[in-house]
């Protein structure tokens, strides 16, 4: 009667065998999240440099607006004067916006294409908001430049932001 009771040593190897795979798939895991952690801690520390060219563009006379647009939402306008003091005409120009709270903590970051305005083709009084593209900035020029944000944090503290030109094509 004693060999009925007696376990099967088949089961016991079964236990085993998921324990092992439990335990290897744990490890695994705490690999995969050790490594994305790394990456993504490397990827934020580096910076890229300001393009060469960026020296040579100045942004002056920032002022800042808000409106509402057709379905009701606040949009905010930081218009400027954009100065070409280089000797290249500019095709595009990008910037990095950075909103502050009142700790001095970044809230915000917005990366936004510098538009600027013209007169409408009969010169009157319309301005249209254009991309450089469409009306390049030459050598010595100046011209006023909006960028166009449709949302800002409700932590911001108000000031303008810090600009930072990240992109620019000369030609």
């Amino acid at each position: 009667m004693g060999g009925l009771i007696e376990p099967q040593p088949a089961q016991q190897d079964e236990s085993g065998r998921i324990w092992t795979f439990v335990g290897l798939g744990v490890a695994i895991v705490v690999i995969v999240v050790a490594v994305l952690a790394i990456v993504g801690r490397s990827g934020r520390t580096v910076r890229q440099p300001p393009p060469a060219y960026a020296a040579s563009l100045k942004l002056t006379d920032l002022k800042m607006s808000a409106a509402e647009n057709f379905v009701g939402a606040t949009v905010t306008y930081l218009d400027g004067k954009i100065t070409n003091s280089g000797d290249k005409t500019v095709t595009r120009a990008i910037v990095q916006a950075t909103f502050m709270n009142s700790l001095g903590q970044v809230v915000q970051r917005e990366t936004l294409p510098i538009h600027v305005l013209t007169s409408g083709p009969s010169g009157g009084i319309y301005t249209d908001v254009v991309d450089l593209s469409a009306a390049p900035l030459a050598p010595g020029q100046s011209r006023p430049f909006r960028l166009t944000l449709e949302h800002i944090s409700a932590d911001w503290n108000h000031a303008a932001p810090e600009l930072k030109i990240v992109d620019v094509a000369t030609k």
